[in-house]
């Protein structure tokens, strides 16, 4: 331990002359991996030798912060509570003792405290507000840890009630309206209007809200500059002009340098995705670096593909600066950005440009919206070149999109019918993918399925009681009776899959469709009827069904989607031969086919970085990004349905039309490129 010694000479804590003052400089000058656990034991020392000093309860909340980082979180929690004694109306101090008491397990504990904080009755000040605004979110986050979706909720909406500012509160609020299939999800009430609901949308809630890929990108560009995707150090890490003649006849002697970044290398949906790819690529073409940015404890996916990856870089807690100089110092020629806009991202560090070449791909459906993200990977059906618009980054494009794991573990036997709490005879069709991804106009095609196949279940993956029962009344509402909906508990993956067999048919949802999920499907031999959108989350699936061979399944309004489900349940014969054709073709299809990925990976991987050799890296264009998400928040998009392209773009003119009559708009490569000299009259 270097304790730095203060300019002044000071009496030690056990001295009746030590000030609190002298303590805490003391403290924060502490150093090196125990300084949690020596302040904490000088803060001991000081509160024993000063019981009755009128700041104790600083001192006490003080050494319960450092207990709690020295990682003895039952000492914090009586450090905490001494805090409260002394200064009942200090609620920091039941703050930080509920995050104390949920660092033991102890829920219950951790919630009361903070309800507490969220019930006092005191003349309404900024700082009350802000301590009651705190504890619900707290309580609102274990709420939906422990599945308590509708209690975290109702924690929101009281936050929201004490300041309707507050972005992140509304976000988490609209995600637990998705997950419960709370219909409309968008509701305003109190000081929060419709407006400010759509603008708190995360990049991914407005996937699964809107088949709007205008607004998506908007959307993304805007999540960015406000959460993350700065750097939080001014400096540049990342300055890569093209590299000198001499450089590049010696770079081409080695591998290129390929960094995957990303908080889901486990067992997780990329992980599943992944797992073989890391062991497929060519070491004479591409070296691998791994950098684990999540916080879930190691697992037996995870060991699997640190087996694979030559140089693996756990960076959890690190800072953008010590992970941006990290691949910087790792010599990464082209990184890999598998999260996106998603949880335990470095998104800041990325942002720091540690390599001269940086890859959008598979962790988020969408585009970037960043300056520095330059290429995105897709395929011909998730971006057709006429939607190459609605994407910042420069689209490249593989055989199909998605990688997969041809050695994914699957239980066995398959169990049957009778033991999942299906009925022996009927037609079973199902869908597995989260509730949050269930909308009320494709609950409304599945009932209609249901209405015309009056022995037919629909078999779901569960949201848990309330969100189940709440399905089951919309059936009602539909004339179906509720016990043909069944509910399907969670399995750890290998036990998951098995069941898939049990199914007849999957069907899609829609704006965001199944991904991993429907990979899942067609592996275990279940075809997937899917509703193609506009998208990119809205074709996935599309794509992933034409690749496993089944182009007849991809319908292109909710007519055409309702009629193929109708028809493979009307037609056994012609639905068992798309279930065995699926089966003929696992080792052939393009979907399963991992050795033709890889190669086109890397050769995609060349060309990216043979074009930055050539000083052609691409330069993502970020116009009009402000005036798009304006036009994107006022739309109600859950009363919008299905659009074709063109439907979609024309309703855009005529926003846009208005919008530049008010304040002529630039011109830009999307939207706004040819419409911007059209009359109106031309829109309509």
């Amino acid at each position: 331990m270097a304790l730095r010694a203060p300019a002044i000479a000071t009496p030690g804590p056990e001295h009746p002359d030590c000030r609190l003052a002298d303590l805490i400089g003391t403290v924060e000058a502490l150093d090196g991996p125990e300084r949690a656990a020596n302040g904490a034991a000088l803060y001991e020392l000081w509160l024993t030798h000063h019981p009755v000093d009128p700041m104790g309860y600083v001192a006490c909340f003080n050494h319960g912060v450092l207990l709690t980082l020295a990682g003895r979180p039952a000492a914090a929690v009586a450090a905490f509570d001494a805090a409260s004694s002394l200064r009942p109306s200090f609620l920091g101090a039941n703050i930080n003792a509920g995050l104390a008491h949920e660092r033991l397990d102890n829920l219950q504990g951790a919630v009361g405290q903070w309800l507490h904080v969220a019930g006092v009755l005191a003349p309404t000040d900024g700082e009350l507000i802000t301590n009651k605004t705190v504890a619900l979110k707290h309580a609102a986050r274990v709420f939906k840890a422990v599945g308590d979706l509708g209690s975290a909720e109702e924690a929101l909406r009281c936050c929201l009630d004490l300041d309707p500012h507050q972005r992140d509160a509304m976000q988490h609020w609209v995600a637990l309206r998705e997950m419960q299939c709370k219909w409309p999800v968008i509701v305003p009430f109190g000081g929060v209007t419709r407006p400010m609901l759509s603008a708190s949308l995360a990049p991914l809630a407005l996937a699964i809200h809107a088949d709007d890929p205008m607004f998506q990108l908007a959307n993304a560009w805007r999540s960015m500059q406000r959460d993350g995707g700065r750097p939080s150090d001014p400096c540049t890490v990342g300055a890569w002009p093209a590299p000198e003649p001499a450089a590049i006849s010696a770079h081409a002697m080695r591998p290129l340098r390929i960094g995957y970044v990303s908080p889901d290398l486990r067992g997780h949906a990329i992980g599943f995705l992944t797992a073989e790819l890391f062991e497929l690529h060519d070491p004479a073409r591409v070296e691998v670096f791994a950098y684990y940015s999540g916080r879930a404890p190691p697992d037996a996916l995870q060991a699997r593909t640190r087996n694979a990856v030559p140089h693996w870089r756990t960076i959890s807690g690190w800072s953008d600066r010590a992970v941006a100089s990290h691949i910087v110092q790792d010599g990464i020629d082209i990184l890999i950005d598998l999260g996106g806009h998603t949880g335990d991202v470095p998104a800041s560090a990325i942002a720091l440009k540690p390599a001269p070449v940086i890859v959008n791909w598979l962790g988020y459906p969408g585009s970037m919206g960043t300056p520095h993200h330059q290429y995105i990977i897709a395929d011909e059906v998730i971006i057709p070149p006429e939607s190459e618009r609605f994407y910042s980054e420069r689209v490249v494009r593989l055989p199909c999109y998605q990688p997969t794991d041809r050695r994914r573990a699957v239980a066995g036997p398959v169990p049957s019918r009778h033991a999942l709490g299906l009925p022996e005879a009927a037609m079973v069709y199902c869908c597995f993918n989260g509730t949050q991804k269930i909308t009320p106009l494709m609950f409304a095609c599945w009932m209609t399925i249901l209405g015309r196949m009056p022995d037919a279940v629909l078999w779901l993956l569960s949201g848990g009681a309330p969100t189940d029962a709440r399905l089951r009344q919309q059936a009602e509402r539909h004339g179906i009776a509720p016990d043909r909906l069944v509910f399907a508990g969670r399995q750890p993956n290998a036990e998951h899959l098995a069941r898939y067999p049990a199914a007849d048919l999957f069907l899609d949802t829609w704006p965001y469709g199944a991904h991993t999920t429907a990979s899942d499907a067609l592996w275990m031999g279940v075809p997937v009827v899917t509703l193609q959108g506009n998208n990119f989350a809205a074709r996935v699936c599309s794509s992933l069904v034409r690749a496993a061979g089944l182009p007849e399944l991809v319908c292109a309004d909710p007519a055409a989607y309702v009629e193929c489900a109708v028809a493979c349940g009307l037609q056994p014969d012609r639905l068992g031969a798309l279930r065995a054709g699926l089966q003929a073709g696992r080792g052939t299809c393009t979907l399963f086919d991992m050795p033709l990925l890889v190669d086109r990976l890397e050769t995609l991987y060349r060309q990216m970085w043979d074009g930055h050799l050539a000083g052609r890296s691409p330069v993502p264009d970020l116009a009009n990004f402000a005036l798009y998400n304006e036009i994107g928040d006022t739309i109600d998009h859950e009363a919008t349905g299905h659009r074709d392209l063109h439907a979609y773009e024309q309703a855009y003119a005529l926003a846009l039309t208005y919008a530049n009559g008010v304040s002529p708009i630039p011109a830009d490569r999307r939207l706004w490129a040819a419409l911007h000299t059209l009359p109106l009259h031309a829109l309509q």
